[in-house]
């Protein structure tokens, strides 16, 4: 695989481990001296740091998508600088908030001892951010998500779920599935 494809590949594991909440793989795409920087308030100068936040922070009461496209990427021997666009999404159902925004990310990286190459920085510059009341969308629902939570006329509610068990054959589902 060439260098280009490979820091593309990394990026987008990037994105994937964060948003399944796979925080072993998350941190494996970042060297243990990566930084990041989300703003002048939000800043952390090692993964360890930034690791503990986005476990706290995004846990499987927070849903995120993230989508990053149009990458520039220059490559000199064993680094790089990346610039990538993001589109992403946040739904916190117990706060009754939905999340919308762009950026630009800028990210640098380095082709480890390993072959590899990992992030030693992100960070991402917002273009725009809207956040919604899911109130002010009376007919949204969630109907599906990784980590069991269903909308309710009464609000967000946990079900049991494992995510490896087969779904039930469709005519067990009812009519209501139809």
């Amino acid at each position: 695989m060439d260098d280009l494809a490979a820091i593309s590949r990394l990026k987008f594991r990037y994105l994937r481990s964060l948003d399944t909440k796979s925080w072993d793989e998350f941190a494996d795409t970042m060297i243990p001296e990566a930084t990041a920087t989300y703003s002048e308030y939000l800043q952390f100068e090692s993964r360890d740091a930034f690791l503990a936040f986005m476990r706290n922070t995004l846990g499987p009461h927070v849903i995120t998508e993230h989508r990053c496209d149009h990458p520039e990427i220059d490559i000199e021997g064993d680094t790089a600088t990346g610039t990538w666009y993001l589109a992403d999404t946040v739904l916190i159902p117990a706060h009754n908030m939905l999340l919308r925004g762009a950026a630009f990310y800028s990210d640098r990286y380095i082709r480890c001892d390993d072959g590899h190459w990992r992030i030693s920085h992100t960070g991402y510059e917002r273009t725009y951010e809207v956040v919604l009341s899911l109130s002010d969308l009376p007919s949204l629902r969630l109907t599906s998500s990784r980590w069991g939570l269903i909308a309710k006329e009464d609000g967000i509610a946990s079900v049991e779920r494992n995510p490896g068990a087969a779904a039930p054959p469709r005519e067990e589902l009812g009519p209501e599935a139809e």
